[in-house]
């Protein structure tokens, strides 16, 4: 026996285990060291080899039954005793145990007394020679070997990747499992003849410098991704994980290759997704941003480079509205189709959310080319869309701006292609503007006025303003309608033509509207416990106060808090507000007017409806438009339109008011072809309710309403 403590290698992937093995060992004066994993116990192995093995038959990677078969396959360490520490009583892992090549097994919690004996037994037959002992280990050895290469493919093939082992020194494949056949195509004698190189895997040099030892003697793991070629000519996107085995003198480069095209493609889609809108298929909005951003950079030199173009369809929202928001879909995926064949193949087309899209134009020099597609879209939009057999038609509002003329970054550009394109509706829609230094003004100047209109809203600084109707052939005040100002603090009195507009695109018109309906019905109020009598009010309302607010609540909560009867308030309507949402409309105002609330259309003749659609609504009035007032005495065309509506609205019994009356020619027309009332600055000009009081007094005392106006 040998004069030196003999040396014990502990192998378990659990650092717990390998300290409380060398613990139980310490005692008999052994020396220990240890390996977390049966790679490690390989290398510590081929380094010095100890005087016995206690190893975990069970571990991630090469387990103790594959690094038993290694050793005993090596002359150089076949005489080394293996005692395989095992969790699990079972009779087949014992035999695979054995089969590798292990002397001995013990199962855990290991009982020192029993480890002892067991170490000190296998120590003492290998250093005494036992003949026997020998003749047994023998006898198991050639078992294992016999069986090795069959053990050895069976561990390879229960795995579902592909697994395969080079030579470093051949660069050849020496051993690979049916996984890796099924994989590329070919039998495993073709592979046998083939290595990494023929694959595709990498050049030789590649390999080679990938598998040099370092200057301790190891090969580094490396993990890679890469393309492999098949026996058919195909290509399979693999992940190959490889570690290197010293073999003798050679390095064996163990591979584990997973196929990973799923996870490629899987990748891909959420790429895809992330990037492009489900919708339409096109890109989105941040993979416009980033295109936008990109293209600038490579042109940044050209002069003029690229044009971005911002378009919004117009009136979206009614098809939503109206037809509901599956054939919005429809109307958006066919308007992607058509707008995508009005740009170049250098040129982007995205979907930025809603109804809005956008372009990037590659521009030869030309700006004038922006203005090109632009027609071309507004070509495209002019045949009806049909969707599911409705015809619709719709048009687009575009806005442009050119790099580097305007601005060279990204983000300008966008904001200076919005302010056009909203320039662009103001316009009226269906129509193209050009980014300006005035534009942005604008743009500024309108921020500002929102800015100041919302804290308007929160302080109350709105104002209603009354202008009287007369009723023609009595020449009586019969009504007024409530007119909306606001003073603004530092300004002054702002028209209404700039500020409502606003109030509608921001819906604060919704809360405003609200705030009308109660001041107009606490102003009833007032004059009807005033000398003057009670008179009727009519209020504007807009339509996002049917779409987005609760119109008939506000309209009865207020009646019944200044307690006014429901017939002394009106409506006014615009035709284009009736055609939103019409079901909820008429379903609201047939509410109201049960209550018995009056309704009427205003700006009549401007809009697209006609008295035969409009027949569909409970309404009371028409308001004839001053566009055709203003000339009915000297425009035939404009008397011929006015007698018409006066004719056909009294034949489904609703009065006619014509509005904006300036002269008395212009009222005795009205008067002989049997208009209903007037209003307009013949009358009087509208005025605060005070004024208004005072004229109605006048009136009661029978001045003249065109003297005292």
């Amino acid at each position: 026996m040998s004069t030196s403590a003999p040396t014990v290698l502990i192998v378990d992937d659990e650092a717990k285990s390998r300290d409380r093995l060398a613990c139980l060992l310490a005692p008999g004066g052994y020396e220990t060291t240890s390996a977390a994993s049966g790679e490690e116990a390989l290398s510590s192995v081929a380094s010095e080899a100890p005087d016995l093995i206690l190893i975990a038959q069970t571990m991630p990677g090469i387990d103790g039954c594959q690094v038993a078969s290694i050793l005993k396959a090596d002359p150089a360490t076949e005489n080394i005793p293996i005692i395989m520490v095992t969790g699990v009583e079972d009779t087949g892992m014992r035999q695979a145990g054995l089969e590798a090549g292990a002397e001995e097994f013990l199962s855990k919690p290991v009982d020192p007394t029993e480890l002892g004996l067991r170490v000190r037994n296998l120590l003492r037959l290998k250093d005494m020679g036992d003949l026997e002992d020998q003749v047994l280990v023998l006898e198991q050895k050639i078992a294992a070997r016999t069986a090795d290469l069959l053990r050895f493919r069976t561990a390879m093939n229960a795995t579902p990747d592909a697994l395969m082992l080079v030579s470093r020194d051949t660069m050849r494949f020496v051993e690979v499992n049916d996984t890796t056949c099924a994989m590329l195509g070919y039998t495993r004698a073709e592979m046998l003849s083939l290595g990494p190189v023929a694959l595709g895997a990498a050049t030789h040099d590649e390999l080679e410098a990938m598998f040099e030892p370092t200057p301790g003697g190891r090969i580094k793991p490396r993990l890679s991704e890469v393309t492999l070629h098949c026996k058919d000519g195909g290509v399979v996107d693999v992940e190959i994980h490889r570690q290197a085995l010293l073999s003798g003198n050679d390095w064996i480069i163990v591979s584990v290759v997973r196929d990973i095209t799923e996870r490629r493609v899987a990748q891909q889609i959420l790429q895809y997704q992330a990037s492009h809108d489900v919708l339409t298929g096109l890109p989105n909005r941040a993979w416009f941003y980033e295109a936008l951003h990109g293209t600038v950079r490579a042109t940044h030199s050209a002069s003029p480079s690229v044009a971005v173009v911002f378009l919004d369809l117009d009136r979206f929202k009614n098809v939503n509205d109206t037809l509901g928001h599956a054939m919005g879909d429809e109307l958006l995926v066919q308007f992607s189709a058509r707008l995508a064949t009005c740009v170049g193949e250098r040129d982007t087309v995205a979907r930025l959310g809603g109804d809005e899209f956008g372009l990037i134009l590659m521009l030869d020099q030309d700006p004038a080319h922006a203005a090109t597609v632009a027609g071309r879209i507004a070509e495209v939009l002019y045949p009806p869309f049909n969707l599911r057999g409705f015809e619709v038609i719709v048009t687009a509002s575009v806005g442009i701006t050119v790099h580097p003329q305007d601005g060279a970054d990204p983000e300008v550009l966008i904001k200076y292609a919005d302010t056009a394109m909203y320039e662009a509706k103001q316009a009226g829609r269906d129509t193209y503007r050009f980014f300006t230094a005035q534009m942005n003004a604008d743009a500024l100047q309108r921020q500002d006025l929102e800015h100041a209109l919302r804290k308007a809203v929160e302080n109350e600084e709105f104002e209603l303003y009354y202008q009287p109707k007369l009723l023609l052939g009595a020449d009586t005040i019969v009504g007024v309608e409530a007119l909306l100002r606001w003073d603004r603090p530092g300004h002054g009195l702002v028209s209404p033509g700039l500020f409502v507009p606003v109030l509608e695109e921001t819906g604060l018109i919704v809360r405003v509207g609200r705030w009308v309906i109660d001041t107009a019905c606490r102003q009833i109020k007032a004059w009807s416990l005033h000398a003057t009598g009670a008179v009727q009010v009519s209020v504007n309302i807009a339509g996002r106060q049917f779409a987005e607010g609760d119109l008939e609540g506000d309209v009865l909560r207020a009646l019944a808090a200044h307690d006014v009867p429901a017939a002394l308030l009106e409506l006014e309507l615009t035709e284009t507000s009736l055609m939103i949402n019409t079901e909820r409309t008429m379903q609201c105002l047939s509410n109201l007017r049960a209550h018995g609330i009056q309704v009427s259309v205003d700006d009549f003749g401007t809009g697209y409806s006609s008295l035969a659609y409009l027949r569909r609504f409970p309404i009371d009035k028409l308001k004839i438009d001053i566009a055709f007032i203003r000339d009915v005495t000297t425009n035939a065309d404009d008397a011929a339109i006015v007698n018409a509506i006066i004719t056909m609205a009294h034949s489904l019994n609703v009065q006619v008011v014509a509005e904006g009356v300036e002269t008395p020619a212009q009222k005795a027309f009205l008067l002989a072809h049997g208009c209903d009332q007037i209003q307009g600055y013949l009358v009087s000009r509208p005025l605060p309710a005070h004024l208004v009081t005072s004229l109605m007094a006048l009136h009661a005392a029978k001045v003249p309403v065109s003297a005292a106006a």
